[in-house]
């Protein structure tokens, strides 16, 4: 340690350098897990905060489109309900649609249809509960663009008018846009395309998105017992809007970002042993091993890695806590957060081992010059 401390306080204008290339990378790291995080909870925040095990879709259904193309018939709950480890089922319904309030807001919502007493809908935190037809509870960000109980929104197109009964606590969105929920028949309605004032057929009462599932259950044996196709919640994030798109994206420029940070953090130590060729070629001479000035390379390289690392979280978090109070899709959590600063450290520390290996191993006569 006493030689890498003494490089460090010794050439501090070029470790500052390289450091300062570490914390940006920090700071960008936290961002993107920040980006990535917002844009998840932006996108199926609504399904999370659901107390759902898996969805039973129409058979075959497209699993990137689910939500939009599969239409299941209400007999489904029932039978899903008897399938061995199924706890609850209860019938879910899923529609974007575009309305605009009384009071002249515009409003994409993707309404929600279940039955008012069905053992996932979440409870209003302000105003009431959905209890019948005609009545909306929407997700809590919605009060922000103005609107309040008692406001109608009216659905474009058919005219539907649904009155603002309460609000969710917190983010409740699907495919970017936020969520508001119906009475079961409310949405088959909507999802028809029934106008007030229309007959309604029989048969747009029989239909649902899903079957919402609750339990340890075999989903393969009730996929081939009812004639569904079955994901876990966390599978059925792929069938929000942009999901899949969104977040690969995003985890590419992540595993770049690594990769440069490590090929970095590499080059820039193998410059610098490079310049202490002559010095620890002296050790060498005087009886250093291989392992020790690795030791000591590596002491150096964790010093200026986690302070960096360290400094440049910390400019991450303070420009993200700026953001998260915009409406661009941000969010910090912890556990990405420390996920990533450890693996930039775990990365930096693999590249610069990398670079000091092959100079430890140079034979001391050769890097004094002794073969000349």
């Amino acid at each position: 340690m006493f030689l890498a401390w003494r490089e460090l306080t010794f050439a501090r204008g070029r470790f500052a350098l390289m450091g300062s290339v570490v914390a940006l990378i920090g700071v960008l790291m936290v961002l993107l897990s920040g980006l990535s995080v917002g844009l998840v909870n932006d996108g199926v925040s609504g399904l999370k905060n659901l107390p759902v095990t898996a969805f039973a879709f129409e058979e075959d259904v497209d699993h990137s489109a689910a939500f939009a193309r599969s239409v299941v018939d209400v007999s489904a709950v029932d039978e899903w309900a008897k399938v061995d480890g199924v706890d609850d089922a209860a019938a879910f319904g899923n529609a974007l649609v575009n309305t605009r309030t009384d009071k002249g807001v515009d409003l994409d919502l993707a309404l929600f249809g279940a039955d008012p007493d069905a053992w996932f809908v979440p409870q209003a935190v302000t105003g009431t509960d959905v209890t019948g037809p005609g009545e909306v509870v929407l997700a809590g960000d919605v009060k922000d663009a103005g609107v309040a109980v008692g406001d109608v929104v009216v659905i474009d197109q058919l005219g539907t008018e649904l009155t603002v009964v309460g609000f969710l606590e917190g983010q409740h969105t699907f495919g970017h846009v936020d969520v508001g929920y119906v009475d079961l028949p409310t949405w088959q309605e909507v999802h028809s395309g029934v106008r007030p004032g229309e007959d309604v057929p029989d048969r747009v009462y029989e239909q649902i998105t899903a079957v919402a599932l609750r339990g340890d259950a075999d989903l393969a044996a009730g996929d081939a017992a009812v004639g569904t196709t079955s994901m876990t919640l966390s599978e059925s994030f792929g069938a929000s809007p942009g999901y899949t798109a969104e977040t690969a994206t995003l985890q590419l420029i992540q595993v770049f970002l690594y990769a440069i940070s490590a090929l970095v953090v590499g080059a820039f130590f193998l410059v610098v042993t490079i310049q202490r060729r002559q010095e620890l070629a002296v050790l060498r001479a005087m009886g250093a091993s291989s392992r020790y000035l690795l030791r000591d390379s590596l002491a150096q390289s964790a010093i200026l890695l986690v302070t960096s690392t360290a400094i440049g979280v910390g400019i991450g978090l303070l420009l993200g806590s700026a953001l998260s109070a915009t409406e661009m899709p941000f969010a910090l959590e912890a556990a990405p957060v420390a996920g990533a600063s450890v693996l930039l450290v775990l990365l930096g520390m693999i590249g610069a081992a990398v670079a000091v290996v092959r100079i430890t191993r140079v034979d001391p006569l050769i890097a004094l010059g002794g073969n000349r």
